[in-house]
This record gives C-alpha cells, sequence and structure tokens, in this order.
C-alpha cells in the first residue's frame, strides 16, 4: 500500500462525511500525521479540485470533481449489464421467462429477457414494445408516477382489451397502482396474454427515480397464488439489489 495515496483517500473519507467540512488539524489528528503533512495532502488534493476549501471557514470539503466523474460514470452505466448476473440468478431459482423493461413513450419496451428452461410462448421479445395498463412491469412503472401524468398517458395511449381481465377504466387502474406503489410489487394474472401470469418490481435510479422494472413470467397453472407468494420477496430482491447497482440508496 502506497501510505501517501492511501492516507490522501482516508481524507476524501472522513470529508465526505462531514457537511460542513474539516480542518488541518482535525484532519492530521484523526490521520495521526502531522500538520505539515496534512497540509502538503490537502494542497494536492485541491489542486485537482478532489477538495476545496471554505473561504470563510477555512474548513475542507468535497469538491466538484465528483460530480464530473459520477456523472461521467451515470452515463457509462449499461442497465442490462448491470442487471445481468441478477437476472441469470432469478432464472436460475425459477426457471421461468425474467424479463427487464423500460419505459417509453407510453409504452414499456422489453430490453432483456431469459426464458428459463420451462416451455412458455409469449408475445415479448428484446426490443419490442407493450402497453403498461395490462402488464405488471407497466402497472409498477406507472405506480411511481403523479395520477395526472398516467391519466394523460391512459388517454392518449387509451386501455385496449387484450383479455377478459384486462383493466379498461383509468379510476380503476388508479385504484391498482396506488395499491401496487405501498406493497412494493405488481401482479398481472391473464390481463396482457391468456394463461400467463407475471409479477414485477420497480428498479430505482441514484436520484430515486423509476428507472426500469423486471418481471418474472409463467403459465397461469405454474403461477397461481402460493407460487407468487414465493415469489415476492425474490423478485423485490432482485428489484432492489439492480437497483442499488445503479447508485439507489434507500
Amino acid at each position: 500500500m502506497v501510505k501517501s495515496v492511501d492516507r490522501a483517500l482516508r481524507i476524501i473519507s472522513l470529508i465526505s462525511k462531514q457537511k460542513e467540512g474539516m480542518g488541518v488539524t482535525e484532519l492530521g489528528e484523526r490521520l495521526g500525521i502531522s500538520k505539515s503533512s496534512t497540509y502538503k495532502l490537502l494542497s494536492t488534493l485541491t489542486e485537482h479540485r478532489y477538495i476545496e476549501q471554505d473561504e470563510v471557514t477555512k474548513k475542507y470539503r468535497l469538491g466538484y470533481k465528483y460530480l464530473e466523474l459520477s456523472a461521467l460514470l451515470l452515463e457509462s452505466m449499461d442497465i442490462r449489464s448491470l442487471a445481468a448476473p441478477f437476472l441469470k440468478e432469478v432464472e436460475a431459482i425459477t426457471n421461468e421467462v425474467v424479463h427487464l423493461v423500460v419505459y417509453d413513450q407510453g409504452e414499456i419496451v422489453y430490453i432483456e429477457k431469459l426464458e428459463g428452461n420451462e416451455i412458455l410462448r409469449t408475445h415479448s421479445k428484446v426490443g419490442r414494445r407493450a402497453p403498461v395498463h395490462c402488464t405488471s412491469v407497466g402497472k409498477v412503472i406507472l405506480s411511481h408516477l403523479e395520477d395526472r401524468e398516467v391519466r394523460n398517458i391512459l388517454t392518449k395511449q387509451g386501455m385496449a382489451v387484450h383479455t377478459e381481465n384486462t383493466i379498461t377504466s383509468i379510476d380503476e387502474f388508479l385504484k391498482e397502482i396506488h395499491k401496487v406503489n405501498k406493497q412494493g410489487f405488481a401482479v398481472e394474472k391473464e390481463e396482457n396474454e391468456v394463461g400467463i401470469t407475471c409479477i414485477a418490481a420497480p428498479i430505482f435510479d441514484n436520484r430515486g427515480k423509476i428507472a426500469a422494472a423486471v418481471s418474472i413470467s409463467g403459465p397461469s397453472i405454474r403461477m397461481a397464488d402460493k407460487r407468487l407468494q414465493e415469489l415476492k420477496p425474490l423478485i423485490m430482491k432482485t428489484g432492489k439489489q439492480i437497483s442499488n447497482r445503479l447508485g439507489y440508496v434507500e
């Protein structure tokens, strides 16, 4: 371990936990090094804009360099690759179809699909779009939007009947997603495709905004209420794991 690098990183870690910042003397005491050595490290970090000094208090705090780096990191993040190990784990555990979707212009778009080991014919396909009002992933995503926005989306997109179980009333749908928001997951029982039942959970980004949704789909004969109860903790855990990889902190 390089001592100077280690000390510099420890300084950054210490400062990041203090909203008001920290002074040279306090930092030196915490690190167990002299005031002059601490000042040299601070000067180097300040030169590279990793920390900055308050002109009034003379204390040091995190610099704006971190905003630049975090922006670059977020831009480079590929939700598919970040989610991949978690989706594969769900597939291995359940042997069912696993979907990863995002919201786009009033519809959901499948961006990943794992087939599982069981035979299941569904309309879903990577790149294909689907309605929000009759899918578990659509419900989950809309449950984190304002009612007014949801009404506008459903009014514009319509609520086409796909099966006899499809919800076609905006007011009824709003009641449904309010429940989804409280419980943290959504279930869709043959509302989009006859014979197919799905359970989904939300995925949030580093700002706490809804970013995507993950779901498990299977034939209704296998996805009975008992199985859904068993899958609920798994799908919610998976949603949280992917959210954490995107930088979301509860």
